[in-house]
């Protein structure tokens, strides 16, 4: 009699492994150039540009990584003559990219420090000049008659509330406000360029930690890259059972 149970082939775990060692090593090549063009031209000591190329070279992370671990995949079977010695280079590349990502940690933190420090003093240098501004016109309206101020504002086409009955009174008074209001704008301004901040520095940061960890990984995972360099295993096809 038949058996109705259906024929079952030991899979080949490597027959796929060329096609998708190649797209890792395609993903690594784009990689590169995107990396080359994020790096260049460098702007060294500026903490805007510094902190912005760990952010961009963070958010690509994932892709190198992806393409490592395709590279890496099936270990020494189904090989080409070169490659051992490349995944041995690929292998230490990934100790040295794992310590460049987790020095870039402290790095990003004094940018964020800096650009926060240089924020501050462009919030407070626009406030200070509009503050003055404000002083300037204060000063000249108390130094003003009512009737010059009455002419000005009939000029302008502006009516006041109360007619032009204690105009110069109205005119601090709304100074005063537009003060109040022009330092709540500021202080808003200020809170929320150092919230963004905050929020990139610790997204940055913590992707740069995470993913100099995992390279640092890979790293020991393919300890097999790294010993003596033979001749790449060609496994032969198992036969159907």
């Amino acid at each position: 009699m038949e058996s109705n149970q259906p024929t079952q082939v030991q899979p080949n775990l490597f027959g796929s492994a060329p096609l998708l060692r190649l797209a890792g090593y395609l993903l690594l090549l784009l990689s590169l150039i995107d990396i080359i063009t994020i790096v260049f031209p460098p702007m060294l000591m500026n903490p805007v540009w510094e902190f912005q190329t760990i952010g961009a070279i963070v958010e690509r992370l994932p892709v190198p990584i992806l393409g490592l671990v395709l590279v890496f995949y099936g270990e020494l079977n189904l090989r080409a003559r070169w490659e051992p010695l490349l995944l041995k280079a690929l292998s230490w590349l990934c100790l040295l990219l794992g310590v460049l990502m987790l020095l870039l940690v402290p790095l990003g933190a004094r940018d964020a420090i800096r650009i926060n420090v240089q924020n501050n003093a462009q919030v407070n240098s626009l406030y200070n000049q509009q503050t003055d501004r404000f002083a300037q016109f204060e000063q000249e309206l108390n130094q003003a008659s009512s009737d010059d101020i009455n002419a000005f504002l009939a000029s302008q086409g502006v009516t006041l509330e109360d007619g032009s009955q204690n105009s110069k009174e109205q005119l601090l008074a709304k100074l005063t406000e537009a003060k109040q209001q022009l330092r709540t704008q500021f202080e808003q301004e200020q809170a929320n360029r150092r919230t963004a901040l905050l929020k990139n520095a610790v997204k940055w940061n913590l992707g740069a930690f995470l993913g100099g960890v995992f390279l640092m990984y890979i790293w020991h995972m393919t300890r097999w890259a790294r010993s003596t360099v033979r001749k790449a295993k060609r496994s032969k096809k198992p036969a159907a059972i």
